[in-house]
């Protein structure tokens, strides 16, 4: 409600008097350019009517609201996951309506109060200081499918604004009373059952002045070194690395070497590219880290090691100079597959990208204002609190208040995960990643799917009079499986190409049966192709090959690789693949909300 307050008055540009400017709104008067989203979790039996009546009040300020209710398809989560999931269920309802709506621009309203709850968290989990930052003022977060226009794709993103972090919870009360405004609390918020509301109570005994200060200030100079961070990584990312159109990337170790680059920012680099790459979930941590650190700063390169994802291995041909980052293709990621919507793609963008990309970049051009106060980026990542109190930004009674919080979390964590993991609950068996690995994607002629969050894979319909041969017509039928290229298939390109095409013939020299000319025909094209596929294969390490999408029939038969322009007959060209990954590079893991 005090967003909806603010938001208001800053939108109609009136200056004057929160109180009086919102009661000079109404129903009848909508401030343009503004839509209040509610979310009701569906997770209490009370919640429709509270999402109602703050819908109620919202628009009675003059401003549009809509209620969305989730479904929760699958059963309502438990209690040991309920806060994630329903998270996770209103990011997802917020990101479809703010595509439903053309909304480039998301404001949330976050908090000092949530933030400070946040670093106590991430506290308790041992994360570093790049963790301790928090939320961030602005980030992005990106739709399931990029936008997608024929040969052109690029990742398809809303900006989400924080403008209320330097708020504490009592600011917002005190703005919604200046406004007349009342709120709705949610009872769960208090149930001691989850973490961030024991974390809550506690900080709530800790109410003075002076811890409250000193923690926000410890938040800020974490801030000022993410900061740092991101802005040295962006730099690394467009020096020292080639993003490859068939999905991997290049790294220069050389490059690396002569910019003598800092732990943190090596850590934040490397751990960039090859979330880019995996396009997975879970960022990198711990002492998958460490390992990355080790070997990018090994050069030359000898040696392979697969993390996070990805299978990383010196480039052929550089003496180990560079190395491959290639996304590594396992059974405990099953492969996945989605198709776009009929009216998702074909060049109608949904969002104004020029204005969004205009406003990041301003945005960033202001950050780079506070980049010079970073007092952390020179320590280790567990030494926080400690430098914070050397460097005088944490009184010792503060600190001691910090470190009895983080224990007590701390110790309610470790003791939930022996038990969660005594009781296996929530672990895949080996059967059940097995299945999920087998699953068939198929994809028929006039769709465009998205292979791995990695590919957009885009199979044009033929036009009419362009005839039929066995692999269309009976691709036209059942479509194609989808999957990932196996050693099998460059073998048997090879073998194609060797086949001797005078045993077989230009189509226009067959006089067989139409039947036999098409299926002649088609033998002789794909003999054709397979030897134009070799040589381009020939030009992709090994390593990166196994990522690339490819086509098959029911049996099994290759019918189209296209990454490097095998098909089996010419109708099967009509399939073509963009590399086109859901986050961007340096999105972070952030983005995945």
């Amino acid at each position: 409600m005090a967003l909806c307050v603010l938001t208001a008055d800053w939108k109609s540009d009136n200056l004057v008097d929160s109180a009086t400017s919102v009661t000079t709104k109404g129903r009848s008067n909508h401030v343009d350019g503004l839509l209040a989203i509610v979310v009701d979790h569906g997770l209490r039996p009370e919640s429709a009517e509270e999402a109602d009546l703050v819908r109620n009040r919202v628009l009675d300020m003059g401003i549009k609201c809509q209620v969305s209710h989730c479904e929760w398809m699958d059963g309502k989560p438990s209690p040991g996951h309920l806060q994630e999931a329903a998270r996770n269920k209103r990011y997802e309802t917020l990101q479809n309506i703010c595509i439903q709506q053309q909304i480039s621009i998301l404001l949330i309203a976050h908090h000092a109060d949530d933030q400070a709850e946040l670093f106590i968290l991430r506290l308790s989990r041992n994360s570093g200081v790049l963790g301790l930052a928090g939320m961030s003022f602005a980030s992005q977060m990106f739709s399931q499918f990029p936008d997608f226009c024929g040969q052109e794709s690029r990742p398809r993103g809303i900006l989400i604004v924080r403008p209320l972090l330097d708020f504490s919870k009592e600011d917002m009360y005190d703005i919604c009373r200046s406004g007349n405004q009342q709120w709705v609390e949610d009872p769960t918020n208090k149930s001691p059952v989850y973490a961030r509301n024991r974390i809550r109570m506690s900080l709530s005994n800790l109410s003075s002045s002076i811890f409250k200060t000193e923690l926000e200030a410890t938040i800020s100079a974490c801030r000022g070194t993410r900061l740092l961070v991101d802005k040295f990584c962006n730099l690394l990312l467009k020096q020292a690395v080639t993003i490859m159109p068939h999905g991997y990337a290049v790294i220069d170790l050389e490059t690396l070497r002569a910019m003598e680059v800092k732990d943190i920012y090596l850590a934040k680099f490397v751990t960039s590219v090859v979330q880019f790459i995996s396009q997975k979930h879970r960022p990198v941590r711990g002492k998958a880290v460490k390992l990355l650190q080790s070997y990018i700063r090994t050069l030359p390169s000898k040696t392979s090691l697969t993390v996070g994802g990805c299978y990383l291995c010196p480039a052929p041909g550089s003496k180990g100079t560079k190395v491959l980052v290639c996304c590594s293709v396992n059974l405990s990621f099953p492969v996945t597959m989605k198709l776009f919507h009929p009216f998702s793609y074909g060049g109608h963008n949904c969002f104004p990208t020029s204005d969004l990309e205009q406003i990041v970049k301003e945005s960033e051009a202001y950050l780079d204002r506070f980049t010079s106060d970073a007092p952390f980026s020179d320590i280790a990542t567990e030494s926080v609190l400690i430098e914070a109190k050397k460097l005088g930004i944490l009184s010792h009674s503060t600190y001691e208040s910090i470190v009895t919080l983080q224990q007590e979390e701390s110790d309610d964590f470790k003791s939930k995960a022996v038990s969660k993991f005594a009781s296996k609950d929530g672990i895949p068996s080996s059967n059940d990643a097995a299945a999920a690995a087998l699953n068939n994607f198929v994809i028929m002629p006039g769709q465009v799917g998205y292979f791995m969050d990695r590919f957009v894979v885009d199979w044009k319909t033929r036009c009419d009079g362009e005839g039929d041969c066995f692999f269309s017509s009976s691709c036209d039928e059942r479509g194609a499986e989808v999957r990932h290229m196996v050693d099998a298939d460059w073998l048997y390109l090879s073998d194609l190409s060797k086949k001797n095409k005078a045993n077989v013939g230009p189509p226009e020299e067959n006089n067989h049966q139409d039947d036999d000319k098409c299926s002649s025909s088609s033998n002789y094209y794909g003999i054709l192709s397979a030897s134009r596929a070799i040589e381009c294969l020939k030009c992709i390490p090994v390593a990166a090959r196994r990522s690339m999408p490819v086509l098959v029939n029911a049996q099994g038969l290759v019918l189209s690789i296209p990454s490097i322009g095998f098909a089996q007959c010419p109708h099967l060209m009509k399939v073509s693949v963009v590399f086109s990954p859901r986050i961007p590079l340096g999105g972070g893991h952030t983005s995945f909300l």
